[in-house]
């Protein structure tokens, strides 16, 4: 069955308010594929295979240990609160036209022990890359797991800073 919106020339019309809707029968030959699909070919394949609540909630409870985003990083640096540093893990140029204000400038290959001395080993080190379709940052944040670092990756990066309108240093 097709259903139109319009004047009445079909098989039936049903009259609603002061719209007229014109209803057609269509009847499947051989040769042709049946006018209506079975429900299940109508759910897009990424609605069948969902995880229940309660294993979703635990997902994105421990995804949340692993990132935070810009704007929580923003509120938490406008605040003035405390216990965490900002990486920025890109190349000194792209960091010197610009980074997260108090960001300090670690490229991932100046990620040693080393160089994060001067941080107490509980310090929370957030860490940042250009955008999503950048990996360096969970790169980043592999290395310094591996340290032994508490580590978070700021998701959407310097592009997810200014794309929530936030300043730039």
């Amino acid at each position: 069955m097709i259903v139109s919106g319009g004047h009445a020339s079909g098989a039936a019309a049903a009259r609603e308010g002061d719209q007229t809707m014109t209803v057609r029968h269509e009847t499947a030959s051989a040769t042709s594929a049946p006018a209506t699909s079975s429900p299940t070919n109508l759910v897009a394949p990424f609605c069948r295979d969902v995880a229940d609540p309660e294993e979703a909630a635990r997902h994105y409870e421990r995804l949340l240990t692993f990132e935070t985003d810009c704007w929580d990083v923003h509120d938490a640096l406008r605040k003035g609160q405390q216990g965490f540093v900002v990486l920025d893990v890109r190349a000194p140029a792209h960091y010197a036209a610009g980074h997260v204000p108090g960001a300090v400038n670690m490229p991932r290959g100046m990620l040693v022990e080393r160089n994060l001395a001067s941080f107490a080993p509980d310090t929370l080190l957030v860490v940042y890359c250009d955008g999503p379709h950048c990996n360096g940052a969970d790169k980043a944040a592999l290395a310094l797991a591996r340290l032994g670092r508490r580590v978070k990756k700021m998701i959407g990066g310097i592009e997810g800073w200014k794309d929530e309108g936030l300043g730039l240093e």
